[in-house]
């Protein structure tokens, strides 16, 4: 885990403002919409939609918002359609970004990100400029807070399901997981009660760059803050060996 408290980090987002839920639910309702088209409002005969369900939970979104959003995708023949659209580029210092989107308006998101981008210091580049610097993999992190069960027995529980992955620091643990079997680890994990602080399917950096310059932390800070704040971007992945924050 590169030594990294990704528990307080976790937990630093979720204490942040309304406007930072707001965001996380829009994101979540986006995801709705996409899961339901492309494999029905059924759960159970949707993992896609299962694992959206599971985010959405995660983030404390209610359960009536949740059903609601999947009626509406079900029911709404003239729904918004959103594509997915990722870009790479660099930040300061040789940072690798990769920013994933799920839009309506590609123009709008392309002229976005790349004024991110730019009031960062930093450039748009080529499709896989970046990409191959990071790993795609599931990934599931559990508070030590929130999970009672000793760390041996949780790994056999992950491991047995089909997890590539264990690793346990002094504030919980971390499961990966190879993208296509992320579902079904994840509900093994749910079935036994666990309580996931997070759990996706994301890019996880071969290896992290540090900065020292003040101005190069800023800038990047300020490519991150900007893309935080656009609706349209779902992700953000880099390999900036980020502070912890406290």
């Amino acid at each position: 885990m590169s030594g990294h408290s990704k528990f307080a980090n976790i937990k630093h987002k979720k204490e942040k403002n309304d406007a930072a839920k707001g965001k996380s639910f829009t994101i979540i309702g986006r995801l709705i919409a996409v899961a339901v088209k492309e494999g029905g409002p059924d759960p159970n005969n949707n993992s896609k939609l299962r694992d959206v369900i599971a985010k959405a939970k995660a983030a404390n979104m209610p359960n009536d918002t949740i059903e609601r959003g999947i009626k509406k995708a079900a029911g709404d023949a003239n729904a918004v359609n959103y594509e997915t659209v990722t870009y790479e580029g660099y930040g300061p210092g040789g940072t690798a970004i990769i920013v994933e989107c799920l839009t309506d308006n590609r123009n709008r998101t392309a002229s976005n990100v790349r004024n991110a981008f730019t009031k960062g210091h930093g450039s748009i580049g080529t499709q896989g400029c970046v990409s191959y610097m990071f790993d795609q993999k599931g990934q599931i992190l559990i508070s030590k807070e929130d999970c009672d069960m000793a760390g041996d027995d949780l790994m056999m529980i992950a491991l047995d399901a089909g997890a590539d992955d264990f690793a346990e620091t002094e504030d919980g643990f971390e499961v990966l997981t190879a993208p296509e079997d992320f579902s079904v680890v994840r509900e093994a994990l749910e079935k036994e009660g666990i309580v996931m602080a997070e759990a996706e399917v994301t890019m996880l950096p071969q290896t992290r760059v540090s900065l020292s310059d003040e101005e190069d932390i800023k800038c990047i800070r300020r490519i991150l803050d900007l893309l935080d704040e656009d609706d349209d971007v779902q992700n953000v992945y880099h390999n900036w060996d980020e502070p912890d924050e406290a």
